[in-house]
């Protein structure tokens, strides 16, 4: 067995175990779920653990209430939940019974919005809990960061001998979820949802313009959205919001949809190498994801959102937490600079404090109330202003 890398979401989940009758773990698929859980349990003889995707455990459970109350003094893992999510009431059910905290353990490739039955049936009775791709904190020394932009933070991606080797498994990732894993999910056809990919990587990180994309794709902007919605549900892409704390100012309504992981952004334009992505229109777009996805990840209960005016003026992003508002530049440059465009939006939305987020080695101030910061700083350095 390769040496565990821990990862942030370890301690939480312990903790939500502790607490609480039912933790669910949810996150894209392949990014390392059933390994964490295997290692937070590895010394434990206690544990039971069905992936759902397996023949041979699904039929275990084919008198579910049965089985499941004959493990009453097991921790139940159930991976792949939203592949049965019959599952939900049974479970809530059993835990009503006896509300002892660490009954289930349930982890899952598709969001809270898409397995809707969990939060009806067990309102109350579960924690949710997140995991990402690796996160720069996580591989830190194991790799450079060349290679987690290239590479990407998908397990096998990244931890791939050679970039070659990654980039194959990326690629065949991509074809195993459009071709076998969105099958669960009504309502799409795999070659536009493979179109609409695309052009989202091509487009990473701006606005989107449903109609204007679904006269490319053949469809009408409904299907679009609905398309983008099932990418983010099943943690693909990610939404961000349009900041609306100034009433007075005319700004831009519609989200920015980034890919969820740059390796895959990376993939989907056929980049194979750093050298390729570096030299690609899409570099500065696809740094600016990579620091969102950590921001995201280190700090899930706080606001995040970015501002563009009528005129253009634009922050890339925004933390709003407890009346505290952090501004983010994202520069792909190891000598970033701001330009009056920020200025001028900083002076709409008044930020607490900026951060330049840049490839250094390590951060800087650059003016009072500025600070350039690198991706390895910036957790610490947004949770000291928060």
């Amino acid at each position: 067995m390769s040496e565990y890398i821990p990862r942030i979401a370890d301690d939480q989940v312990q903790d939500s175990l502790k607490r609480n009758p039912v933790t669910a773990l949810l996150g894209p698929r392949q990014c390392g779920k059933s390994t964490l859980v295997k290692n937070l349990t590895r010394s434990r003889d206690d544990v039971i653990y069905l992936d759902l995707e397996r023949p041979s455990d699904l039929q275990k459970l084919d008198d579910a209430e049965w089985f499941l109350q004959s493990q009453s003094d097991k921790l139940v893992c159930l991976d792949e939940i939203q592949r049965k999510q019959d599952l939900f009431p049974v479970i809530r059910s059993i835990v009503d019974s006896d509300r002892k905290a660490g009954r289930f353990l349930i982890l899952g490739s598709a969001s809270r919005d898409l397995i809707r039955q969990s939060s009806e049936s067990l309102a109350g009775r579960i924690s949710y809990k997140k995991l990402t791709p690796f996160l720069w904190a996580e591989v830190e020394g194991k790799v450079t960061l060349e290679e987690y932009l290239n590479r990407g933070g998908f397990p096998l991606s990244l931890l791939a001998p050679q970039d070659n080797d990654a980039y194959e498994w990326r690629i065949d990732f991509i074809s195993t979820f459009l071709e076998r894993d969105l099958l669960q999910f009504a309502g799409f056809t795999t070659v536009t949802m493979s179109r609409l990919w695309q052009m989202l990587a091509h487009n990473n990180g701006q606005t989107l313009n449903l109609s204007k994309i679904g006269e490319s794709l053949g469809v009408s902007h409904t299907t679009v959205r609905h398309y983008v919605d099932l990418l983010e549900g099943t943690f693909m892409v990610t939404q961000l919001r349009p900041w609306s704390g100034n009433a007075k100012k005319r700004v831009v309504k519609t989200p920015k949809v980034y890919i969820c992981d740059t390796g895959l952004t990376a993939a989907l334009l056929q980049l194979r190498s750093f050298d390729q992505l570096a030299g690609h229109p899409v570099f500065g777009s696809l740094w600016e994801a990579a620091v969102l996805a950590q921001i995201r990840a280190w700090f899930p209960d706080a606001g995040l959102s970015f501002y563009r005016s009528s005129h253009g003026h634009e922050i890339d992003i925004l933390i709003t937490h407890h009346e505290k508002i952090i501004s983010i530049e994202c520069k792909a440059s190891l000598s970033p600079a701001l330009n009056a465009s920020f200025y001028k939006a900083a002076e709409d939305v008044k930020p607490g404090h900026v951060l330049v987020a840049a490839p250094v080695d390590h951060g800087y101030p650059m003016k009072k109330g500025i600070d350039v910061v690198s991706l390895s700083e910036l957790p610490e350095k947004v949770r000291s202003l928060l």
